[in-house]
This record gives structure tokens, C-alpha cells and sequence, in this order.
């Protein structure tokens, strides 16, 4: 591709969708433009897995503004995706149809094994090149959760798992309780869940373990806006922000540096998630990663012919 090539990748996540932007530059992708919008597709699903008609149109009119900044985008400099949401809704096909026209391109529907592929190549892009250090990657998306075992560029092992920050709150922390019963059973549910991933993440199999996406960075922004050294999730820390919530004792109630208005409903979940997967796999330390699924979108754009 040549430079001042256009790119965009859109992602629709369980959580908010994003859009981002930018042109080619020395062979690589500088960003113009950037939009996220928190649409909560994943809270719309009904007890027969089907979107409700309130969650198809906030993620249509959501699309729709998407569209308007792609008006003049050629189809093949753009990728559109989703997620476990639309894996799991039974009238995809109905929110897909008219989300594509609005958005003025195709949006496919990827799986659990796609999505690991895409955030890992999102998160390599961001590291350095070397092949010595063996990464997990670890994405807690809103409905699922990726699991990956690389090194450098290259994926050796991985899996999705369908655990979320939005799903695993409507089970465990329906109401905004935030009680240690419920976290004790929602890190327990989750742990049965995840248990399979230890056949390829346990600690003998990685070296350093690294986080992207949301739920993620929440954590770190709590912490980091408490004190606590930037970059990186600490058990620590982790038992800080826990005696944290529980002292709130409601999502409604929490008033912390650093927590978006967006993300209260959903730390429950995610928190409950994140201390399962230390337990499970071992994780002292989880480094933050700046890239995630939509720059592995554009990496797989910047290799297509010019």
C-alpha cells in the first residue's frame, strides 16, 4: 500500500463499538480520528438469545453516525466487525442488514478463534518484534473472553471463551449489588469456565502476560488514579480495587478516580473475571497493551495489494 493510503476498521463489540481512522505513513498506520460510543449490545439480549428492538436501535443509530464519517471510504480500505453478541443473537441477520446500510459497508459476524487471531496481532503490532519472549495475551471483551499463547508476530495456541464483563454482571451483579458473595461466586463460575485454557496457559507456557481492551484498561485507570504504578495490574492492586467496591457496597454508590460513568455497571463482572484469571493462571503481574482487535483489523488491511 502507498503512503497517504485511507484506512478504517470498525469494531461492534458486546460493550461500545469503535471506529477508528487514519492513513499510511511510512509503511505504517497513523491515526486521524477515533470514535467510541458505549451501545450495549450485549445487554439487549432476551432470555431466547434475541436483541431487543431498544439494543438494535442503539446500535443502529450508533452506525448510522459511523457511516456518515465513512461516506467517502473505498470498501476495500475498511473493516467492519462483531462479536460474541451477534455470535449468539438469532435475528443477527435482521440487525445486520440494516447496520450494514447504515454504516455503507458489509460488517461480518467473526469467530471466537478470529477475534483471538485479530487482538493478538493488534497487541504484537504495539511490542517489540523479538521471538524470545513467549506472551499471553488476555482480552475480557464484554460477552467473551480471548485467550492467547504467542510469540513475536506469530500465535501459537488460543481460544475464546464465553465470559464477559456485561454478561458476567447481569448474572452475578444484576442489581449493581456488589457483595463478597457475589464475587465469590461469580470468580468460582468463572474459573469452571476458563479451567479448560489451562492445558496451554499455564505459567509454564508463557513468560510475560499481557492485557488488552476494556475491561483492562478500566482497572488501570482506577489504579493508576489512586496511585498505584501506571501500566500494569498487580494482585495488589487488584484486592485494593475489590475491598474498594465491596465498601461501596452498589455500582450506583461508587464514587472513584479514574471510572467512567460508562463502566459502573459493568466493573463487577469484569473485576470478577480478571482476579479468576490471576488465580487460574497464575498472573502476578498483567502488563497494559495499547493495541486490540481493531489494530489487528488495520494491520490485516495493510497487507492486502495496493
Amino acid at each position: 500500500m502507498q503512503d497517504g493510503m485511507r484506512l478504517a476498521a470498525v469494531d461492534l463489540g458486546s460493550n461500545s463499538f469503535r471506529l477508528e481512522m487514519g492513513y499510511l505513513e511510512d509503511g505504517k498506520f497513523c491515526r486521524s480520528d477515533y470514535l467510541k460510543e458505549t451501545v450495549r449490545l450485549g445487554n439487549g439480549l432476551d432470555h431466547q438469545s434475541r436483541l431487543t428492538p431498544q439494543a438494535m436501535q442503539r446500535g443502529w443509530d450508533c452506525l448510522g453516525r459511523f457511516g456518515e464519517r465513512l461516506r467517502d471510504f473505498a470498501p476495500d480500505r475498511l473493516s467492519a466487525v462483531t462479536t460474541q453478541t451477534l455470535r449468539e443473537a438469532h435475528n443477527r441477520d435482521e440487525f445486520l442488514t440494516q447496520g450494514s446500510r447504515l454504516l455503507g459497508h458489509a460488517i461480518e459476524v467473526i469467530s471466537g478463534e478470529q477475534e483471538a487471531r485479530l487482538i493478538y496481532q493488534g497487541v504484537a503490532q504495539a511490542l517489540p518484534d523479538t521471538t524470545d519472549e513467549r506472551r499471553l495475551v488476555i482480552d475480557i471483551g464484554g460477552r467473551s473472553t480471548e485467550l492467547i499463547i504467542g510469540s513475536g508476530k506469530q500465535t501459537r495456541q488460543m481460544a475464546s471463551y464465553p465470559v464477559g464483563s456485561v454478561g458476567w454482571s447481569m448474572r452475578y451483579f444484576a442489581h449493581g449489588e456488589l457483595s463478597a458473595p457475589a464475587f465469590a461466586a461469580a470468580e468460582q463460575a468463572a474459573k469452571t469456565v476458563l479451567a479448560p485454557a489451562l492445558a496451554f496457559c499455564a505459567p509454564h507456557h508463557w513468560d510475560k502476560a499481557y492485557g488488552s481492551a476494556g475491561t483492562v484498561n478500566a482497572v488501570v485507570d482506577v489504579l493508576a488514579a489512586a496511585g498505584w504504578p501506571p501500566g500494569h495490574v498487580s494482585q495488589d492492586g487488584l484486592d485494593w480495587l475489590l475491598e474498594k467496591l465491596l465498601a461501596a457496597h452498589s455500582a450506583g454508590q461508587l464514587s472513584m478516580m479514574g471510572l467512567r460513568e460508562d463502566r459502573k455497571a459493568i466493573i463487577g463482572g469484569g473485576l470478577s473475571l480478571m482476579r479468576a484469571l490471576f488465580a487460574l493462571l497464575g498472573i502476578t503481574r498483567l502488563e497494559q497493551s495499547l493495541g486490540g482487535l481493531r489494530h489487528g483489523l488495520l494491520m490485516d488491511l495493510m497487507r492486502q495489494p495496493a
